[in-house]
């Protein structure tokens, strides 16, 4: 049976030494790469099954709890439903595509494989940028807050974090097509954005600690009105301290859990592909995986509110369980 290369339905990947495009769903779907592989491709199945399926209850819980707590900013609060729907869609699109190709490759239906392979590898691209720079947002909210203090309210609002939101969305599926005529260029882009991201991050939460350090006495209530402005900064600026370390540490797991992706897929990009490297890259990009998990077990952690509504949730689940086994009986 001929081979099917799909370069019309997928984006054509070029190395700079060749002048003709490489497909490279297609070299991963192929024998050179999967045999003597086939066990660790099924760990990872079996691995990354579980990871999808926790992923998409955790998202979908804090997802949840963020849309019944009231007393975190509306703009901010926006910025982590962002990030939990990234991580959301990780769990029931991404993970599901990427075990069904490893399988493919075991069983070895290339065809299938290279069309699921690709679409994965697009549908990544759009969420991890959609992520990355969602934190990056979320330091310059922060720093935000700081500086602005009783005018936050008044420039951050709700409608302006939408149109950023929605920004950030066609900007990830806008870079994402640009792979359709140049890969390289498209992941140099890549780079050079993630970059961008980790430098204005580590910027933000610079610039916040030097400020809070410096004007500890000085620091005001940065959502207080006029009253509660003169008994003193001590409970806000405590709250803020406290949502500025939630969001650092979501932001550390982030670049932990992405590096070795991106160091991987830099080699597979520009290197050559072999069973032991592709391992290599599952194993990062299961470590990205893993930080869509992860991520709700954080918001419950350093976020009292999220917690306490993640509580209430379950609760009422327990309850609504415990009536319709008592209906049954």
């Amino acid at each position: 049976m001929p081979k099917i290369r799909c370069f019309m339905a997928m984006p054509n990947y070029t190395r700079e030494e060749e002048s003709k495009p490489i497909d490279l769903p297609a070299l991963v779907c192929s024998a050179d790469i999967a045999e003597g592989i086939h066990g660790p491709l099924l760990f990872f199945s079996i691995l990354n099954t579980f990871l999808s399926i926790t992923a998409f209850l955790g998202n979908a819980l804090i997802l949840i709890a963020l849309h019944k707590e009231s007393t975190l900013h509306a703009p901010s609060k926006l910025l982590f439903r962002t990030l939990a729907t990234s991580d959301l869609c990780v769990g029931i699109t991404l993970e599901p595509l990427f075990v069904v190709s490893w399988i493919l490759m075991i069983t070895e239906c290339w065809n299938i494989c290279r069309y699921t392979i690709g679409t994965g590898f697009l549908i990544a691209y759009i969420l991890g940028c959609v992520s990355l720079t969602t934190i990056s947002a979320i330091s310059v909210d922060r720093l935000l807050a700081l500086l602005l203090r009783l005018k936050y309210r008044q420039v951050v609002t709700l409608q302006r974090t939408y149109a950023m939101v929605i920004s950030i969305w066609l900007m990830g599926i806008g870079v994402t097509a640009m792979s359709f005529l140049d890969y390289l260029l498209t992941t140099w882009i890549g780079y050079i954005g993630i970059l961008l991201g980790l430098l204005t991050s580590g910027f933000c939460y610079a610039w916040i600690f030097v400020t809070l350090r410096s004007n500890q006495r000085f620091v005001r209530p940065f959502h207080a009105n006029q009253s509660q402005q003169s008994e003193g900064a001590s409970p806000n600026v405590a709250r803020y301290r406290k949502t500025v370390y939630s969001a650092l540490w979501v932001q550390a797991t982030l670049v932990i859990c992405y590096l070795p992706y991106i160091i991987t897929g830099a080699i597979v990009t520009h290197g050559q592909l072999n069973p032991s490297v592709y391992l290599a890259w599952t194993s990062a990009g299961t470590l990205v995986f893993l930080n869509s998990m992860l991520n709700p077990i954080l918001y419950c952690w350093k976020m009292r509110e999220v917690k306490q509504a993640v509580k209430d949730i379950l609760r009422q689940s327990y309850r609504l369980f415990q009536c319709f086994s008592q209906l049954r009986e």
